[in-house]
């Protein structure tokens, strides 16, 4: 039997159909061939991008690479400030800055390939970002996320991650502040703090160290979802130190290696606080190894893979 389940304390709901569903190596997806052409973000095409903003590694021998998406959805163009005409039409220019990460010099890797180290390294640069598109005017968030696998959006092969900086805070974010806000007004304490308690000894629990925490959400929307909090009550990525970012790359490493094996296509969005609230820094990280149809673009969700059976998964057994 299944089962209807309600997020921890979004007004969101589940339908968990295992009864519906696949095992876990029927996920596997086949490997999508990348077509003969230029890759723009490979060494020796830097003058196709535009100009860069930041890189590691040397001028000649780079490691990774930032700069201004091509095809950027926001741009510094504009009135950044959202206002309404009449009672129906509230807008604004699409105002904000958008850039790419290039996570690896190397076209033929992934990110689940790359070491812990280089999650560090890639970890920093994130959080370099936030930190310098924050200070620009009119921004309201700064949002980290990555599109890998035709499934999850992406359209270039070589590994890259992207950051928008716009004039609003994205609606998820939002629910979630003002939920954090309700809950915390009732019990007094962050529900993510109390959520890690509940979840790292649970059979959802798939990862865990000194700083992170990892488990397949109760009301996973989709097969082998999987979040990673922060076990200390840090807002943003920015306020972690050095060995927290450690730990959050080899979580990360664990997780991308997992994936690797079915390979899966997949997004992850970075969760920080919004300016003024009170946020619990995580990851939501979501394999995109089923289609969603009508029904749940209508509000539930029926995903065919308890959490359970994808946290066995994470830990192998």
């Amino acid at each position: 039997m299944g089962e209807l389940r309600k997020d921890y304390f979004l007004d969101r709901w589940v339908i968990i159909a295992s009864e519906r569903g696949k095992r876990p190596h029927e996920f596997v997806q086949e490997q999508v061939k990348q077509k003969a052409g230029k890759c723009y973000f490979c060494p020796g095409s830097e003058d196709e991008t535009p100009p860069e903003i930041f890189r590691i590694g040397a001028k000649n021998r780079w490691k990774m690479r930032v700069f201004p998406n091509k095809f950027a959805a926001v741009r510094q163009e504009g009135q950044a400030s959202i206002k309404t005409d009449n009672i129906f039409y509230t807008f604004s220019a699409n105002y904000g800055m958008h850039e790419v990460i290039v996570e690896t010099n190397d076209h033929k890797k992934q990110l689940w390939d790359l070491a812990p180290k280089d999650i560090v390294d890639l970890i920093s640069l994130y959080s370099m970002r936030i930190k310098e598109l924050g200070k620009m005017n009119g921004i309201k968030y700064v949002q980290v996320f990555k599109n890998s696998g035709k499934e999850g959006g992406t359209s270039i092969l070589h590994s890259h991650s992207q950051v928008i900086a716009y004039n609003k805070v994205p609606e998820l974010v939002e629910q979630e502040a003002k939920a954090i806000k309700e809950f915390k007004e009732k019990m007094n304490i962050c529900p993510y703090c109390c959520i890690i308690n509940s979840e790292k000894d649970s059979f959802r629990r798939c990862f865990e160290n000194r700083n992170f925490v990892a488990f397949a959400p109760y009301a996973s929307r989709f097969p082998f979802e999987i979040w990673v909090l922060a076990k200390q009550h840090v807002k943003s990525i920015t306020d972690l130190d050095n060995g927290q970012v450690k730990d959050l790359a080899e979580v990360m490493n664990s997780i991308l290696k997992k994936l690797k094996k079915l390979n899966a296509p997949y997004n992850f969005m970075l969760h920080n606080s919004p300016a003024g609230e009170d946020f619990h820094f995580h990851i939501e990280i979501l394999p995109r190894l089923a289609t969603w149809a009508g029904f749940e673009f209508n509000g539930t969700i029926i995903n065919t893979l308890p959490p359970e059976e994808a946290a066995k998964f994470y830990r192998g057994e």
